[in-house]
């Protein structure tokens, strides 16, 4: 089967640099380095160390507290991270800066993921939540590296689409060397795609360990005396092509009610930012932006965070939060960072990729679900007049990202395990 899979891919291979190119006229930063993903870069010099592979922002941003701890841990051991996204190898220049080194994902060919393995030579490679790429793992376990799937997440929509590839994905699963995922539910799902049970170690979510910086309230602080400290503020963060629509629509209502709440708007994808900036203007709307360093003023409907690495900032400053990507069929994106700094959530009915945090939040009543933008505006007023129960909620969430700390150290663990007995 993986014979088959590495056959297609071959004959794919050609159209996949014009695909980049093609993302690049929107996103010129995939014209970059773009040989890195066919294995053609100088190698480096001694190595053996760790090599994580997360896809992009959301990913990265989930195995921070990871890497502080292998950097603390391990400073024997250089740490290679790889990405698919150049968001995602921004965001890891911007987080550990030349502490760890960055290389974009290589195409699951053979003899391009050889390149990688021999270049590096890691002494354990780590996937994250469901990067399953049946040649890279086969050829690690050739190689005697040991593979561990960490923080692994797999949706009931995600195990439906692995199915159809159920005898690839069987040899992939059984050729890692452990899978580590956060919740029960989804090692049921591995081990009925194939995965043994001697393989499943379920820890929870690192993504519960997270780590604020100690500057942040402060920052958060500063950031809402320029937006206005008086007047209610809401933040529409990670949002996707057609819900930023919605959330303009919700805004409307919301400012029928409430006439200087302001919206933070943040798209999940930098090459969106004009075509959003553009959508605000249309509805109306008068529009400031974060690159421009201007402070709102009163008439101001629409704050656009227009750069990167700061939502957890403007999620801070904001008295309630929208978690994107659920009011359209995406899968929804991390509620953690919301919760953590006791800020109210709401989400959409699409929030598929993580089940099990929404339903633990939505069983302590620490977050909100709502099925379209008439009840998105609906809720964020309620939240926006009602001081007492937003922080209710919000504290409600707080306390549940409390309690569910603990992966890292598990997983910490595991890591150890493997570098221990290989």
């Amino acid at each position: 089967m993986r014979y088959l899979y590495t056959l297609l891919l071959m004959l794919l291979a050609p159209i996949y640099p014009l695909r980049l190119f093609w993302r690049a006229r929107k996103a010129p930063a995939y014209r970059e380095r773009w040989l890195e993903r066919f294995g053609v870069f100088d190698p480096p010099e001694g190595q053996e160390g760790i090599w994580i592979h997360a896809v992009s922002v959301g990913e990265v941003q989930a195995i921070a507290p990871l890497v502080g701890r292998l950097l603390d841990r391990y400073p024997d051991h250089p740490l290679l991270i790889t990405t698919t996204t150049p968001t995602g190898a921004d965001r890891v220049k911007a987080l550990f800066g030349s502490d760890v080194s960055h290389r974009y994902a290589p195409v699951d060919l053979p003899w391009v993921v050889q390149r990688y393995l021999q270049a590096y030579r890691p002494r354990l490679l780590i996937l994250v939540e469901t990067e399953i790429w049946p040649n890279l793992i086969y050829h690690a376990k050739r190689e005697k590296i040991p593979t561990l799937l960490a923080n692994a997440r797999m949706s009931v929509r995600s195990a439906r689409g692995y199915h159809k590839l159920a005898g690839l994905t069987r040899q992939a699963l059984r050729n890692l060397t452990l899978i580590a995922p956060h919740a029960e539910a989804d090692a049921e799902r591995f081990h009925t795609l194939g995965a043994r049970p001697e393989q499943l170690e379920v820890i929870g979510s690192i993504k519960y360990d997270i780590h604020l910086p100690g500057s942040l309230l402060e920052r958060a602080d500063v950031l809402r005396r320029e937006w206005g400290a008086a007047r209610p503020v809401w933040i529409a963060a990670s949002t996707h092509e057609g819900e930023d629509e919605l959330v303009l629509q919700a805004h409307m209502e919301v400012r029928r009610h409430i006439g200087d709440a302001l919206l933070v708007v943040v798209p999940r994808h930098p090459e969106r930012f004009e075509r959003v900036a553009q959508l605000v203007e249309e509805s109306g709307f008068s529009l400031v932006r974060r690159s421009e360093q201007t402070a709102c003023d009163e008439e101001t409907g629409v704050f656009l965070g227009d750069t990167m690495g700061e939502l957890t900032l403007f999620i801070g400053a904001s008295d309630a939060a929208f978690i994107g990507g659920s009011l359209v069929p995406h899968g929804g994106h991390n509620i953690l960072e919301a919760a953590a700094q006791g800020v109210a959530v709401v989400f959409g009915p699409h929030m598929f990729n993580f089940n099990e945090i929404k339903t633990l939040f939505m069983q302590q009543q620490a977050a909100v679900e709502v099925a379209s933008a008439e009840a998105l505006a609906e809720q964020v007023t309620q939240w926006l007049s009602d001081a007492s129960e937003r922080s209710r909620v919000g504290e409600a969430g707080r306390e549940l990202v409390d309690k569910n700390r603990g992966a890292l150290d598990r997983l910490t663990r595991l890591i150890e395990q493997l570098l221990d007995n290989y």
